[in-house]
């Protein structure tokens, strides 16, 4: 059983231990019947100097990679209006887009711009939205994922995830020196900041509900113990070092707790605790392995894997504790749950005759479908607004990462150019 193996490797870390960080998207199946739309590249007021981003072209991937629109090429955009008054919408209904995207950035100062942009019905012939930020130049690519949310959210009606970041483990180098890099990368894998590097595994990024921190394992000095760290000042402290495994951290949904899973009393068992004063709630109470615990939206209720059925399979019960219901029945090995952000939906392993591969267990009807079709996917992360499933894979002797969407209609594979990557951890919304 996979997880039994997982807690094998788990348990001989503890006795002994054995990149590039960007990433790069590549899009491997894509949508019939994605929304056109054009996005020109954004006019620029800023002197002799180069716009330093390219925010039409930031925009025009977000929407891409979304699986939801199909941007016009550049070559084939038939002018480049930057204000309303330039915008011939019967020449944009010859090119059969739906929406069209214009915009400019205009230096105020050195290092100070504002950003304008515009959103348009082609078919309707009418503006639907407008908008202007001020900017530093250091944020020119928040801006324009923010851009890209807000065009999301106008013609889908989904708030978007493209002003978001991903957490991801990378490892590089000979068995005999290997190197571990905990990363955080913009949704679109670019700006890959180091948050921790080891010579020791580090496993499990979990973020804080508002996306400041984050809980991770590390075997640092030789043992699995879980830390906290701020994202920005770096600040760290040790949150369990209890003797055998501390794993699995997770986050409440009010970033006061930590489900996590403990062996300390001698078997693998669901714990919460408290963040602030340390304090431990155990909640399972099993001879079985008891791991992988993750929180529902609301908070009322935890996921968690055990093998107390005879196999890995997903179980819930209340987050104070109590008795267990079983969720999956399909499948000798269902496990590493997260819930959707509207707590409908599950997403784990699924595994059957050797394959694992990622599923969405729909909590109201029961319904299991399985999304990918690799053999050893694991990892499931969802997007903070439940479109995108990203997730660990192989990939020969490689390990990338991919995503796909809920529907499993759309499809990206993101890999490193050395090295490999797992492990991931998508933020929740940035609201800053």
């Amino acid at each position: 059983m996979k997880i039994l193996i997982r807690i094998s490797v788990f348990l001989l870390l503890l006795h002994g231990i054995a990149a590039q960080a960007a990433l790069t998207i590549e899009i491997t199946q894509g949508v019939e019947g994605a929304l056109p739309i054009a996005v020109v590249p954004f006019g620029w007021s800023g002197g002799a100097q180069a716009l330093p981003e390219n925010v039409a072209a930031i925009i025009s991937a977000d929407l891409r990679r979304s699986g939801r629109f199909e941007p016009l090429p550049d070559s084939d955009l038939v002018a480049h209006p930057t204000d309303a008054a330039q915008v011939l919408f019967s020449n944009w209904r010859m090119v059969n887009v739906d929406n069209l995207v214009i915009g400019k950035v205009i230096q105020t100062s050195e290092e100070q711009y504002t950003v304008e942009f515009q959103l348009f019905d082609i078919l309707r012939g009418k503006q639907i939205a407008t908008f202007s930020f001020p900017a530093e130049r250091k944020d020119l690519r928040r801006v324009a994922h923010h851009i890209a949310d807000l065009i999301y959210e106008e013609l889908t009606g989904v708030r978007g995830a493209f002003n978001t970041r991903v957490a991801y483990i990378t490892t590089s180098g000979p068995i005999s020196n290997r190197s571990y890099t905990l990363v955080v990368a913009d949704s679109d894998g670019y700006d890959p900041q180091t948050i921790l590097s080891s010579k020791q595994p580090l496993m499990s990024p979990s973020w804080s509900p508002e996306g400041a921190r984050i809980a991770y394992v590390s075997f640092e000095k030789k043992t699995a113990e879980i830390y906290l760290q701020e994202v920005v000042s770096g600040s760290r402290r040790k949150l369990a070092s209890f003797k055998g495994i501390n794993g699995a951290p997770r986050w409440s949904p009010d970033g006061l707790r930590l489900a996590l899973t403990l062996s300390r009393d001698g078997n693998p068992e669901i714990y919460t605790m408290n963040v602030n004063s340390g304090a431990l709630t155990r909640l399972t109470v099993n001879a079985a392995i008891d791991t992988e615990p993750t929180w529902s939206p609301d908070g009322r209720s935890i996921v968690f894997t055990s093998s107390r059925g005879g196999s890995p399979q997903l179980y819930r019960m209340s987050s104070a504790g109590g008795k267990a219901t079983r969720l999956t029945f399909d499948g000798k090995y269902n496990a590493d749950a997260d819930f959707s952000p509207d707590g409908r939906k599950l997403a784990m392993v699924h595994g059957e005759s050797g394959r694992y591969r990622i599923a969405v267990l729909d909590l109201e009807s029961g319904a299991l479908r399985v999304l990918t079709d690799g053999r050893q996917d694991e990892s499931p992360s969802f997007s903070p607004n439940g479109s995108i499933i990203i997730y660990a894979t192989g990939e020969g002797n490689r390990e990338v990462l991919a995503a796909v969407s809920v529907d499993g209609r759309f499809r990206q594979r993101l890999s490193l150019q050395a090295g490999n990557v797992r492990e991931p951890s998508w933020s929740p919304f940035d609201d800053r």
